[in-house]
């Protein structure tokens, strides 16, 4: 049995979880601060919060060997409780973390293998090492050719960092064909979507209006952020679209990248420079159909629209091509058997490395 925590920053963490456990056979149990998500198949473990207290913040690094253990909270002390009665009581043969250092340390001092899902940027810190230096293996949601998404690992982590191409929960979408597009004057009207990260966002409404009167030719629409709607299925709008103006979330970018639409990638600001990080590697290479601004232009966008409508948008497979979701669960199957094999004294067999994948 596989038990699956899930940071509740966000969506990026639980699309990634639903996406892997759907490859998984058998029980998986998720364990966050989120609410059940309705395609959840397998149990769910609601974990209380553990950032409302109104004195956490000094002290919460332990002196910056820890990421978020904030003194006297109620809610870190709750969730530690409950997190090591599943573990005691449920006897997990792995557990997957997408992300806390907390969580893989509390998990492997109860003796159990943990795998780490990275993220991008500097990890470097003391705390981050700790995390990634117990991990029996850790799966990175990027192509391998993607050259400095992450640094500060230890060698011996990196020696253990999996990359399986970006994971997206719209990979076994087929993509929806566009319609026609309306024509203004003598040319025809194309589409630019927006997407803003549930994070939080600085796309500042005073430069997108601006933008939207520089180019009356293009159809802009906007989802999530601040100022933009939210939908459920934001599949369709991707597919339609000319040009994505996106930030460099993973979970956005693979997206993107199923889709195989051109993008104008903006960077937010994140801990650790997560975002600027795969941005910068975005721009470093021309592998990618992406054109990089560090912050929103205000001014220039019809050419900087008509150059990344240019681009080929199905250069996008290398990022992502369609098999990150399932290569990640081959990788973690392989690793039951690793653990199964070293608590019975056997040599594992033919799973020395993950399965063959297929599409």
């Amino acid at each position: 049995m596989i038990g699956y925590y899930i940071h509740h920053q966000g969506r990026g963490h639980l699309n990634r979880a639903l996406a892997i456990a759907a490859e998984l056979d058998g029980a998986v149990t998720g364990l966050s601060s989120l609410a059940k998500p309705a395609e959840w198949v397998g149990n769910w473990v609601q974990l209380p919060r553990d950032d409302e207290s109104a004195s956490i913040a000094e002290g919460a690094d332990a002196q910056g060997r820890l990421h978020w253990v904030p003194v006297g909270d109620d809610g870190i002390r709750n969730r530690a409780g409950m997190l090591s009665r599943w573990l005691s009581t449920s006897h997990p043969d792995l557990m997957i973390v997408d992300v806390s250092v907390e969580v893989a340390l509390l998990t492997r001092l109860h003796g159990v293998e943990v795998v780490t899902i990275a993220l991008p940027g500097e990890r470097g810190d003391e705390a981050h090492r700790l995390g990634y230096d117990i991990s029996r293996v850790i799966l990175a949601a990027w192509p391998r050719a993607a050259e400095g998404m992450i640094t500060g690992l230890s060698h011996a982590a990196r020696a253990r960092l999996e990359c399986v191409g970006a994971i997206s929960r719209f990979s076994s979408r087929v993509v929806v064909e566009p319609t026609p597009p309306a024509v203004v004057g003598s040319a025809p009207r194309r589409r630019v979507l927006v997407l803003g990260g549930a994070g939080g966002s600085s796309l500042d409404e005073t430069a997108l209006a601006a933008a939207q009167l520089e180019t009356p030719q293009w159809e802009w629409a906007v989802l999530g952020g601040r100022s933009g709607r939210w939908v459920d299925d934001p599949w369709p709008e991707i597919c339609t679209a000319d040009v994505v103006v996106t930030h460099a979330g993973q979970n956005a970018l693979a997206d993107v990248a199923a889709a195989g639409r051109p993008a104008i990638v903006i960077p937010e600001d994140r801990p650790h420079g997560e975002q600027r990080t795969t941005a910068s590697v975005l721009e470093r290479s021309d592998l990618w159909p992406a054109l990089v601004r560090q912050s929103f232009p205000r001014d220039g966008w019809p050419s900087l629209l008509e150059d990344a409508a240019a681009l080929d948008g199905s250069r996008w497979q290398a990022w992502n091509d369609g098999l990150g979701a399932r290569t990640a669960a081959a990788i973690i199957k392989r690793e039951l058997l690793r653990a199964a094999a070293s608590q019975t004294g056997d040599r594992p067999g033919s799973c020395e490395t993950a399965s063959t994948v297929t599409a």
